[in-house]
Formats: structure tokens, sequence, C-alpha cells
């Protein structure tokens, strides 16, 4: 069967364009052309892959792409978003927005293919299991769950999307040790790096704010200035004083969300 892509892309040209380079490549390819049908064919057909365009009538793209992010009959469907803004600051609300990886227009539609296929490869891996995903993966306090996408963390499980389970996996292989941005992007996003790395510190942000006690002094993933970033867990009788921190930290958000909940009901 082939793997079946929602492209949703305002633009006819562009749209006929993609669709017709990939379906000669072999995907089988639903179109939309605004944000309300967009999300309607995703719930109908269950893609295997979202390509979604930023600028979008009706529902724009950041605001469809967390709200399929929400719904959990497509949070697990990749998504690459198509745009035409290509500032950091764009890339980070792409990101934050639940989007899996960001091509800036125009671009060449070789790297469109590439860029598919890899996050095919990588979810295709993580539903049948690679020679990586095989076990349960555990080191101190962290347990990796890979068939749940899940992180248990001090006896807490921890939902991850598929990149925040993906790049804890990169770092747990090389625990205490140093790794390079372009190993990372290669390993997790699965194809050759350019020079922005703001897709792994966005990436990174969002796990310290699952797993550290204060993500702005960070304890486990720290940033080696100029080298990569380090995962260092602990051990021993460090385990059970962090726990105890950790307990104290998870029960003052709750309240904090609470308080925010009641104050905009």
């Amino acid at each position: 069967m082939k793997p079946c892509v929602l492209l949703i892309e305002d633009d006819q040209d562009m749209r006929e364009l993609v669709s017709g380079h990939l379906e000669h490549g072999g995907f089988d390819v639903q179109r939309a052309e605004d944000g309300i049908k967009g999300q309607a064919l995703a719930l109908q057909y269950s893609p295997d892959l979202i390509i979604l365009d930023l600028m979008l009538p009706k529902v724009d793209g950041l605001t469809l792409c967390q709200r399929l992010r929400r719904d959990e009959r497509t949070a697990g469907i990749p998504i690459l978003m198509l745009t035409a803004l290509g500032a950091t600051k764009d890339k980070v609300s792409g990101f934050n927005s639940g989007a899996d990886d960001y091509l800036t227009k125009p671009f060449d539609l070789e790297e469109l293919q590439v860029r598919v296929k890899a996050l095919l490869r990588r979810t295709d891996r993580a539903h049948i299991g690679s020679s990586s995903h095989q076990e349960i993966l555990s080191y101190g306090p962290l347990i990796l769950v890979p068939e749940r996408f899940e992180a248990i963390w001090f006896e807490r499980p921890v939902r991850l999307t598929h990149l925040e389970f993906e790049l804890l996996h990169c770092l747990l292989q090389r625990h205490g040790q140093t790794v390079a941005p372009s190993l990372i992007l290669k390993e997790v996003w699965g194809y050759e790096p350019d020079d922005d790395i703001e897709t792994i510190r966005v990436h990174v942000r969002h796990l310290r704010t699952k797993l550290e006690p204060d993500p702005r002094k960070p304890r486990f993933i720290k940033t080696v200035y100029g080298a990569g970033y380090c995962l260092e867990l602990p051990t021993g009788g460090q385990i059970k004083d962090l726990q105890a921190l950790l307990a104290k930290v998870r029960e003052e958000r709750e309240m904090n969300n609470a308080n925010t909940e009641r104050e905009t009901a």
C-alpha cells in the first residue's frame, strides 16, 4: 500500500507541483486548499504524513497544527511545514505548535521528498521497532518505553512527542558524552544537516520543560557551548533527593495550572 500524504496548501500551482512530484515518487496524495478542509481530511484519511502550509485561509497553519496535535486521532501524525517565512522566530513558532520538520519556500522538490521519506522512516522505525528500540532502555531514574513514546522519569510517566523521544534516545545512547548537533540532526531527523540548529534548540527546551526541576538551570540535559548537548543522569543516593524535589515542583506546577484555569474560567 502506498504511503498516504495529506497536502494542505492554498496556492493551486504549488499544490499541483508538489502533489504531482510526490505521486510520481510513489505516494498517494490527498489535497486541501484551506485549514478547515485540511483538518476534515486528516480525520477522514488518517494520513501517514501531513504537509502543511502556514499561510492558509479560514484556519492558519499554526492554529491547525495545534488542533491536530491536541486531537488524539491525529496527534501522532508527522507534520512537515512548508512556508515562505524563513526567519528563526517563524521556525520556532512552527516547532512550538507541534511541527516535526520545517521547509522554507522556495525549496527543491528532491529535498522535500528526502524530508518526507525521513519522517516516514522514523515513524515506521518507532512502530515496528528497530535494532536500537528492541528493548526498553533505562539508566538511573529514566526508562524509555518506545511503543508508547513515553519516558518513566523518577517513577512518573512523561508523554513525549516522536521527536522528543528520538532526541532523548539519541542522548541516552551516549550518556555522559557531548553529542554534536550535526550527529543529532542526522540521527534524529534523518537527513544531512545544514547550519541551522534552532530545530534542536527548540526540542531540547521542550524536553527540559518536561524533565528538569528548573528548565532555565538544567541539571540533566546540559548545553556544552560550541560542542553540543550532554545527558547526565543521577545515580545512587542522588536519586532519592531529586525525586523529592521533582515531586514538589510538580505539585507547584499543578497548583499554578489550576489557579490559571480558575482565573480564565
